[in-house]
C-alpha cells in the first residue's frame, strides 16, 4: 500500500513538474517575439483579412476622389495615373516609375521643360500622399517601413484594437513621419490611425477613423476617414483608351 501511494506521488509530481515545464516554455516563446515580429504578424493577418496580397496586386485600375479636392484614376500595372483637379481644372497625367508625363494648366498645355518638370513632380507628390489614404493597409510590409508592435488600445469608438508603429527609412516624400495603426482585433481590419509629422512628435496632428470597408473587386477598400471622406471609390476592370494619352475631358 505505501508503495502505491509512493507511486501515485511520484506521478502527480511528475505532472506537475511537465506542467511547469511547458508553461516556462510557452512564457520563454512569448517573451521571444520581438515587437518587430509581432507587427509583421499583424500586419500579414491585416492584408489577409482585406483579400490578400496576390488579390491587391492582381487589382489593375483604382479610381477615387481625394476630399472632393481631386478625381485620380489609376493603372497600377504600368504606373500610369491621371489626376483631376476639380478647383482650377487642371489635368495631370504621370507615370510614377519614370516620371513622364503632361499637364494642362488654365486651359494650356505645358511645354516648357522646366515647367512640365514642376508640376510633374507635384503631381508624383499628390499620388504619394492620395493613394496612401487609399490603400495604406496594403504597404505595410513595403521595403523601408518600420514596423513595431506598440500594445493594446482603445480607438475612438470604444473598439480594441492592436496598435502598430510605422516609422520610415528614408523612403516616401515624408519619411519623418510617423503613424500609429489601430487594428481591429477581432475583424483584424484597420479601424483608425494617428498621423504624426515628426516620428519624435508626443502628440498626431490627425487622428481619423478608417471605416465603411466594403468589398470592391476581390479586395477589401474603405471610404471613411471621419470629416474629410474619400468618395467614388472603384476598382475597374477596364478604363477609357485614351484615359492616360489626352488632356481632354475622358468618358
Amino acid at each position: 500500500m505505501k508503495q502505491l501511494l509512493l507511486f501515485s506521488l511520484l506521478l502527480i509530481s511528475f505532472g506537475c513538474s511537465q506542467d511547469a515545464s511547458k508553461q516556462k516554455n510557452n512564457t520563454q516563446e512569448s517573451a521571444t517575439i520581438s515587437p518587430t515580429s509581432k507587427a509583421e504578424q499583424i500586419a500579414d493577418e491585416v492584408i489577409e483579412a482585406m483579400g490578400g496580397q496576390a488579390a491587391y496586386d492582381a487589382t489593375r485600375y483604382l479610381a477615387w476622389n481625394f476630399f472632393g479636392f481631386r478625381h485620380l484614376l489609376w493603372d497600377k500595372q504600368t504606373g500610369d495615373v491621371r489626376i483631376s483637379m476639380k478647383n482650377d481644372q487642371t489635368i495631370y497625367i504621370l507615370n510614377i516609375n519614370d516620371n513622364s508625363g503632361m499637364v494642362k494648366q488654365d486651359g494650356q498645355v505645358l511645354t516648357h521643360p522646366d515647367s512640365l518638370s514642376k508640376y510633374l513632380d507635384r503631381a508624383k507628390s499628390i499620388w504619394v500622399n492620395d493613394s496612401y489614404w487609399l490603400v495604406m493597409p496594403y504597404k505595410l510590409k513595403d521595403p523601408g517601413v518600420h514596423l513595431a508592435y506598440i500594445g493594446e488600445d482603445t480607438m475612438k469608438g470604444g473598439t480594441s484594437a492592436d496598435v502598430l508603429e510605422l516609422t520610415f527609412n528614408d523612403v516616401g516624400r515624408t519619411p519623418e513621419n510617423k503613424y500609429l495603426v489601430y487594428v481591429d482585433k477581432n475583424t483584424r481590419m484597420v479601424g483608425q490611425w494617428d498621423y504624426y509629422k515628426n516620428a519624435t512628435d508626443n502628440l498626431p496632428r490627425l487622428s481619423t477613423p478608417w471605416g465603411e470597408w466594403k468589398k470592391m473587386g476581390n479586395i477589401m477598400l474603405s471610404e471613411d476617414r471621419g470629416e474629410r471622406d474619400l468618395s467614388d471609390v472603384e476598382v475597374l476592370e477596364s478604363v477609357p483608351a485614351n484615359a492616360f494619352n489626352t488632356l481632354e475631358s475622358i468618358k
